[in-house]
């Protein structure tokens, strides 16, 4: 055990060997991250070797799983506090004696009373199909204080939505919610804008059918487009 010879110097690598073996461990480990890792992972495929790989369609699904869950998680984290305050009103408003009188003068109010005018602007119908499991989200781009009317049905069945608005440069984990439910089949109503920025609504799909969902809107926005 103490016969073994001791390598020689010469036999010994050089530094220019070991700095060519690293650069070369380098490239290969590059090489391989743009063209398998980043596709794979993040749908991020610059060489188009992922795509010829079937990698590529692996990393969007993910990306688009991943942003499908952070927007089910603000729904979910939402939900809560939100129907308290919806119930609250309802249960007061049943319990409180209702005079003889007040349906008549509701009757007697003129229509624009009763329902406002509609809102002029742009008007655009929007369709988007939803296998089971699949997210979808539409934004309108709108400044502060502009206001749509808006209408959403589902066919074939019920979806999670949830309606909220993104300002432009918005910091991280920033969330401003106008409505969300759940198993719905449609919503309708006005949606006035918190600030400049897109505003608009995400679904889910959360049956073992696929279901489509159109959403029609009139008012004052200047884009709308399907985001997810």
């Amino acid at each position: 055990m103490y016969n073994t010879d001791l390598p020689k110097r010469a036999d010994l690598p050089t530094t220019g060997k070991l700095l060519r073996s690293t650069a070369l461990a380098a490239l290969i480990a590059g090489g391989l991250l743009v063209t398998t890792v980043l596709p794979a992972e993040y749908g991020i495929d610059p060489t188009g070797i992922g795509r010829a790989l079937g990698l590529t369609p692996m990393g969007e699904i993910k990306m688009s799983l991943a942003a499908e869950a952070r927007a089910e998680e603000r729904v979910a984290t939402e939900t809560a506090p939100a129907q308290p305050v919806a119930v609250a009103p309802t249960v007061r408003a049943e319990a409180a004696p209702v005079p003889a009188p007040a349906p008549v003068a509701v009757a007697a109010l003129p229509p624009a009373a009763v329902a406002p005018e509609p809102v002029a602007g742009r008007q655009d119908t929007v369709t988007v199909t939803l296998k089971p499991g699949q997210g979808a989200e539409v934004k309108l781009t709108m400044n502060k204080d502009s206001r749509v009317r808006y209408e959403w049905a589902s066919a074939g069945g019920p979806v999670n939505f949830d309606t909220h608005g993104d300002p432009y440069d918005a910091p991280k984990n920033f969330y401003h919610g106008y409505g969300k439910g759940r198993n719905e089949l449609g919503n309708q109503g006005d949606l006035v804008a918190a600030f400049d920025g897109k505003h608009g609504w995400f679904w889910r799909n959360r049956s073992g059918f696929d279901v489509t969902v159109t959403l029609k809107t009139q008012g004052d926005y200047t884009k709308i487009e399907r985001v997810l």
